[in-house]
């Protein structure tokens, strides 16, 4: 979850590196620090909270010197977020400084080794262990203490090095976690993410598990554990800086589910032509899709809930069975798949590092994998048989929004495009579900439309210390995302259940004190909503009704009401959550929160 960033080149490294961080803070808040060699030693900053706080204690890179070095903002795992555990971590000697994400799961072995030789630990870190790994290691070759150092550790890491007696050059390693390389001309960088480097360049290298990188000004050399040189492909990334900035929004979050109509339509729109579903380089064929007698849909958070609704809707148009499930709990059971199951791996990032364990179980026991993933190069999406990408951009708001719609997006297009490759839908169906995916841009910029509505109603129920979320059917999928967006970002508990299990226990927790999000979008539910809203509302709670645009019957059961743009039934799921993604944000607001950086979180999850 922590981002790392490094430079070489021939200008003032912290300042870059302090830029590359700004722009990595969404991975971690915690702390941050740089460390710069200055031609002779290394020299570091690292400060508690916020990389602003950084950039105060060093006047914006100002107060330090030289043009080679590494930096980081962390994720607080082995010990709290303090100045001493922030990174980068010294040597004994100073002689390497180490950043680090991931988690080393050795180190308690290793830390007890390095003590009992004299080694003398100053922070609550795994990632010390790295840094006196090195020294201990360090017989002048710096590739082959690198080497030695990470051939001892255990777990996931991805690690930048600098060391004091090799000015302007450095290492990176990659083991389970999102690493990419940034070619320039006389400088060259390193990051957890792309946007740390497109101001810079938009030619990458994505590294591979095993590879570790080598870094001068001039050049840059990827070798493989062996320590034999590899040759990569240079990537050129698509967008500019732009798409990552705030672009006069107050938050990204809010910038994000304005980009959403966009969004979906880059999804949805270049997939289909002349009246029919196309994806390109797309290798699976009706024969494969017949012989697959189920379908296992697996992603963590937001994305798990996308697999929800990907689920009934592939059911309903596909008859085929699926099953949704987590990958942190589907990684450590003993899965029934085989040959005949196709795997789908749903991840905004393709760096979740359950999801990636659980694709890897799946396909070692012979499932086909189709990846929804939106970063290019990303693990998930080299590891997997097919990609679909979703093409949302970058997001940078830890709370997801147009990933999540974009995801949705994708699995009904797949459920569109397999249900007519397997014939279970004829000509005419088919014509009227492909009106309904390319209406879903302009059904979400209608439910953004509802904004002044959403806000209104957010200062109506902003104090409120508890909430639940109601459905059936793909509303409950919906309640189940809509609860977590407002959790999320302003820390009100929140919960979703589906409707009909109200009477089994949770109906115990109701009363005037409640607010009841109740979600009715599915027409042939309305009935069944309408005696779970009455249900609530005679043990004292207040009702907050989401119904599709013209149904006037809401108003007579709910305190309130919210419109979701009425749409293809089946795609009910994607215009709907955009009013809770509303509602979240501005109780958020309303509340004073950190909106973009919510506390404890952070945006991609590399780590279990």
């Amino acid at each position: 979850m922590c981002g790392i960033v490094g430079f070489t080149g021939s200008v003032q490294a912290a300042p870059v590196l302090l830029d590359g961080l700004r722009r990595l803070e969404y991975r971690g808040y915690d702390s941050a620090g740089v460390a710069v060699h200055d031609g002779e030693r290394i020299e570091m900053v690292k400060a508690s909270g916020s990389v602003a706080n950084l950039a105060e204690r060093t006047s914006s890179g100002s107060a330090l010197s030289g043009t080679c070095g590494i930096a980081h903002t962390r994720w607080a795992t082995h010990g709290a977020p303090t100045d001493t555990n922030a990174h980068p971590h010294l040597s004994e000697h100073g002689l390497f400084a180490v950043v680090h994400n991931g988690i080393i799961e050795n180190f308690a072995a290793l830390r007890s080794e390095l003590e009992h030789e004299g080694y003398v630990f100053r922070s609550e870190t795994d990632t010390e262990v790295v840094a006196h790994l090195l020294e201990k290691y360090y017989d002048g070759d710096f590739k082959r203490t690198v080497m030695r150092t990470a051939g001892r550790l255990e777990g996931s890491f991805v690690l930048g090095v600098l060391c004091s007696k090799e000015p302007g050059r450095l290492f990176c390693v990659k083991e389970a976690g999102p690493l990419i390389v940034g070619l320039g001309v006389g400088e060259n960088f390193f990051a957890s993410d792309v946007t740390a480097l497109v101001s810079h360049t938009k030619n990458v290298i994505y590294m591979d598990d095993g590879e570790f990188a080598e870094l001068t000004p001039e050049k840059v050399t990827v070798y493989d554990r062996t320590g034999r040189e590899v040759g990569k492909t240079v990537s050129h990334v698509v967008w500019d800086i732009e798409a990552a900035e705030k672009g006069g929004y107050e938050h990204f979050m809010m910038k994000e589910i304005m980009e959403q109509p966009r969004a979906v339509k880059n999804t949805v729109e270049p997939r289909i032509r002349d009246g029919k579903i196309v994806f390109e380089d797309f290798d699976l064929t009706a024969e494969q899709l017949a012989g697959y007698n189920k379908i296992v849909i697996t992603a963590c958070g937001s994305a798990y809930h996308a697999g929800v609704v990907g689920k009934y809707v592939i059911e309903a148009l596909c008859r085929i069975p699926v099953e949704c499930e987590l990958a942190s709990e589907l990684r450590y059971r003993n899965p029934i798949i085989d040959g005949h199951t196709l795997l789908i791996v749903v991840s905004q990032s393709g760096e979740t590092a359950d999801t990636i364990a659980a694709m890897r179980e799946c396909m070692e026991r012979g499932a086909k994998c189709l990846a929804i993933v939106n970063v290019v190069g990303s693990t998930i999406a080299r590891l997997a048989d097919n990609v679909i990408y979703t093409h949302a951009g970058p997001e940078i708001a830890v709370a997801t929004t147009k990933g999540y719609t974009t995801q949705l997006a994708a699995l009904y297009l797949f459920a569109v495009w397999a249900a007519k490759l397997l014939c279970r839908i004829d000509d005419g169906r088919y014509a009227e579900l492909i009106d309904g995916l390319r209406t879903l841009p302009s059904l979400v910029q209608r439910a953004i439309d509802l904004n002044v509505h959403v806000k209104y109603l957010s200062e109506r129920w902003h104090s409120l210390s508890s909430l639940f979320f109601i459905g059936r059917n793909i509303d409950y999928a919906v309640a189940m995302e809509g609860s977590l967006k407002l959790k999320e970002i302003s820390y009100i508990h929140s919960e979703a259940y589906a409707a009909g299990e109200l009477k089994h226990g949770t109906i115990a927790l109701i009363d005037e004190k409640r607010l009841v999000v109740a979600l009715c979008c599915q027409d042939a539910l309305f009935e069944k909503m309408v005696s779970n809203i009455q249900e609530v509302k005679a043990r004292g709670a207040k009702v907050l009704g989401v119904a599709p645009e013209g149904n006037r019957r809401i108003f007579a059961e709910a305190d309130d009401v919210l419109y979701s743009p009425r749409g293809e039934r089946l795609f009910a799921a994607l215009p709907e959550i955009v009013p809770l993604q509303l509602f979240a944000y501005y109780v958020a607001r309303e509340n004073g929160c950190s909106i973009d950086k919510p506390r404890n979180l952070a945006k991609s999850v590399t780590v279990e």
